[in-house]
């Protein structure tokens, strides 16, 4: 297998001319980009050439564009050509986590967890949403594409409480929009643009003010942005490809 240890970290996200970028972090939220050349390297190969040795002592986790964790076992493949910049966690431990969501006792295994693990685990009602309490402050609310760091001190206590309702207004291809979510996926950004996935054609797709870091770029297939409430643009230009 040939893979290119060197990190690149000015390297746009997703892959060109059979390079292949990964976001790995160890036990935490601190990613660190490396490029590949191995489209489809197994989860041994990953954690070793990101320097994480013994291999047999850590546990690998990819994290899905949904907020999903997927397991990547150490000896089974994993596709990098499916989408973008995949980011991965590894984890070095056997400690358990704890915390609460309406006063319900919960464990969690891993010192990461995702919104969207917090929302299957909290099961909000219609219209309600999951938010971090913050003691003498306001409560955060936490989006289903989050990554919550359970090691941090006051990340404790989660609560359901009715969703704030916010409407969006972003601009694509110099059309104005309005939605009620705060991230937008490449695919949603494709839809309301009335434009069909197809693979015959190549979109290039990039975004300025936006709410995340960084706050302007290329957004590709199977990644998301933060809006902000009005001003994000987006740009699609559509190439057949040859």
């Amino acid at each position: 297998m040939d893979i290119n240890t060197a990190t690149h970290p000015g390297q746009a996200e997703g892959h060109t001319h059979g390079h292949y970028s990964i976001n790995i972090a160890e036990g935490g939220l601190q990613f660190r980009q490396l490029v590949l050349t191995d489209p489809i390297p197994m989860g041994r190969q990953i954690l070793a050439i990101s320097g994480l040795t013994p291999v047999g002592e850590y546990s690998l986790l990819a994290i899905l564009p949904s907020g999903d964790f997927e397991d990547v076992r150490l000896d089974e493949t994993y596709d990098l050509q499916a989408s973008g910049a995949e980011r991965f966690i590894a984890f070095r431990t056997d400690r358990t986590f704890k915390f609460t969501i309406d006063d319900k006792q919960m464990e969690w295994g891993k010192p990461i967890i995702s919104g969207q693990e917090l929302h299957k685990l909290a099961k909000p009602a219609e219209g309600y949403a999951v938010f971090l309490e913050v003691r003498g402050g306001e409560d955060r609310l936490i989006e289903r594409e989050d990554l919550i760091d359970l090691n941090e001190p006051g990340i404790e206590h989660f609560i359901t409480a009715p969703k704030p309702e916010k409407e969006f207004v972003i601009v694509i291809n110099g059309r104005r929009y309005t939605i009620d979510y705060k991230t937008i996926s490449f695919e949603q950004v494709l839809a309301l643009a009335g434009m069909i996935p197809n693979p015959e054609i190549i979109y290039l797709m990039t975004f300025t003010h936006a709410a995340s870091k960084p706050h302007k770029g290329t957004l590709t297939e199977g990644n998301a942005v933060k809006v902000k409430q009005e001003g994000t643009v987006f740009n699609v230009t559509a190439t057949v490809r040859s």
